[in-house]
């Protein structure tokens, strides 16, 4: 169970995809984090907030810990969402069913940013993405980040020949 002052844990499944949207812990809230990673089978998490905790020990339970930090209330860089979106390729098509755990302070900005982007790779329109996570996780994204939302444009999420053209898309 989330600590008191944090939104609990919220699991968005969109076709292929799950992703687990959580709180930041910390040190002393960490055991308890981790044995809610176990409960949805995560085995990678991503962490887009500074560090309140070490990496090391949610790693010694077999989850990987992916540090892809970005400003509070903004949106992530190219190379973030580049990152991102080639993990969520690798991650749904190696081990199907699997869930990614992403977390920023709250679980109410940064995160939901990223799991936006992969629903709107997947095909769904931006502005249903984004009310699709807002049923799930109410008060996410804030007005920069909406705008972000709504000007992203698809097709990142595709398979590129040797010389750089895109071939079939890979998230269907």
């Amino acid at each position: 169970m989330a600590p008191t002052n944090c939104l609990a844990p919220v699991e968005v499944t969109y076709r292929n995809m799950r992703f687990l949207i959580t709180y930041n812990p910390t040190s002393s809230t960490l055991n308890r984090f981790i044995e809610e990673l176990k409960k949805f089978g995560i085995t990678t998490i991503v962490r887009v907030c500074d560090a309140t905790y070490d990496p090391a020990l949610v790693e010694e339970e077999g989850i990987q810990v992916l540090d892809w930090p970005f400003d509070d209330g903004s949106s992530p860089s190219k190379q973030i969402v580049d990152d991102w979106l080639n993990l969520v390729n690798i991650k749904f098509h190696e081990e199907p069913g699997c869930c990614i755990a992403v977390h920023c302070v709250a679980g109410l900005g940064r995160t939901p940013v990223l799991v936006a982007l992969a629903l709107i790779e997947s095909g769904t329109k931006n502005e249903d993405a984004v009310q699709f996570i807002r049923q799930k996780r109410r008060g996410a994204f804030n007005s920069k980040q909406l705008l972000y939302l709504e000007k992203y444009s698809k097709m990142q999420l595709c398979f590129r020949d040797s010389i750089g053209h895109r071939n079939n898309c890979c998230i269907q």
